[in-house]
């Protein structure tokens, strides 16, 4: 088992990517601390790796509350000991539309998701991480940061700064052996699907984005999950600062 004896946090939990994480953590032996907004989600998520013999609790979070981080942040400690790996994965987007006709309430619940929520995160989990001497932060950007497309405009804006932070947040924290990563996934299979879309989620309309990722599909909870392993592992002891894109080679 990779993470065996790892305890790791994952944000938004309960679905999509972030499900697909916490659920491959605990098969490979991390405790997991899943975190979301949505209690029901959160909650069915944490069941089926405690059915499937993982080790799992759930805190509702909204990642945007400093007390609701904090609290998720002592939920590691509290009910497994420590805190090893600390995944920023909750995100948001407005639809996909000209830029001028997004709300400005959609433009600051997507900056205080996608940016925000890892500066209070820091601020709870990073001092933890020093006192233990190590720690591991993974934040889920996106390849918006990289190749942006239209109709996202503010939601690439977002990414892209999540991906400048992870990259100063590894040079800063480096002397106290703190990692911090991004994985960069490509438009995905999630709920998420029809907001980045502004479309339909028909047949072809999915079409449209698939033709713009050369290996001919869209990006899937596994494949992010794998590449967040990777990241959490020792075997990357030596990795930080990395924005990692999973893609398909879209950002090529």
């Amino acid at each position: 088992m990779r993470l065996k004896d790892k305890v790791a946090v994952v944000t938004g939990a309960g679905s999509g990517f972030g499900e697909g994480i916490a659920k491959l953590f605990a098969r490979e032996g991390a405790a997991v601390v899943l975190a979301d907004i949505n209690d029901n989600a959160g909650r069915t998520v944490a069941d089926q790796i405690g059915a499937a013999g993982g080790r799992a609790a759930f805190v509702h979070a909204d990642v945007t509350k400093r007390d609701e981080v904090k609290a998720m942040i002592d939920a590691a400690v509290e009910q497994f000991g420590k805190l090893d790996i600390l995944v920023n994965n909750a995100g948001y987007s407005h639809v996909n539309q000209p830029l001028l006709e997004v709300e400005e309430e959609d433009f600051d619940r997507v900056y205080a998701v996608n940016v925000k929520a890892i500066y209070l995160a820091a601020l709870e989990a990073v001092p933890l991480f020093r006192r233990q001497g190590h720690g591991c932060i993974i934040n889920t950007s996106s390849t918006a940061a990289v190749r942006p497309r239209p109709g996202l405009t503010w939601y690439n804006g977002s990414k892209g700064a999540a991906d400048l932070i992870t990259k100063s947040m590894a040079l800063e924290l480096a002397p106290d052996k703190i990692r911090v990563n991004a994985i960069c996934p490509v438009i995905g299979e999630t709920a998420m699907l029809e907001t980045f879309m502004g479309v339909p989620n028909t047949p072809e309309n999915r079409q449209k984005f698939i033709d713009t990722i050369p290996l001919g599909r869209m990006s899937r909870p596994e494949d992010v999950a794998n590449a967040a392993l990777y990241l959490a592992d020792d075997a990357s002891a030596f990795v930080t600062g990395v924005c990692l894109p999973v893609d398909g080679g879209r950002t090529v």
